[in-house]
């Protein structure tokens, strides 16, 4: 006889042979999606921190811009009013004079054309 040995195995040796050996596959399949899993991470990590790096100024401008907004909508706001104030006093100055004028051009009116009529006739006779 040759020097092969063979050596019998149970159905329950032949199980354990079979688990242990798809348990090693499946933990080289786990290793490697971690590592697949551990580079998306890192990827998301440097992403993340030049977003980071690039928005906090764009946040800090955007800020800087809506607090000059803001002075410029109070300085407008002041100016409206000042314009609504000016706009009342001068309307309540027109009505003013409108009435303070009225009935002396009405009445200077009406005596011209009175006295232009009375030349009129003045001159037909």
């Amino acid at each position: 006889m040759s020097g092969l040995v063979l050596a019998e195995m149970s159905a329950s040796d032949l199980a354990l042979v079979i688990i242990t050996g798809c348990s090693i596959v499946a933990v080289v399949a786990v290793l490697f999606a971690l590592q697949r899993i551990l580079i998306a991470v890192r990827w998301v990590t440097r992403t993340l921190d030049e977003l980071n790096a690039q928005a906090l100024p764009l946040i800090d401008d955007m800020a800087s811009a809506l607090e000059e907004a803001n002075y410029e909508l109070e300085r407008v706001d002041r100016l409206v009013g000042s314009a609504e104030s000016i706009s009342a006093t001068v309307d309540a100055t027109s009505k003013l004079a409108y009435r303070a004028l009225s009935a002396p051009v009405i009445k200077t009116v009406a005596l011209r054309s009175g006295a232009s009529k009375a030349a009129r006739r003045m001159r037909k006779e």
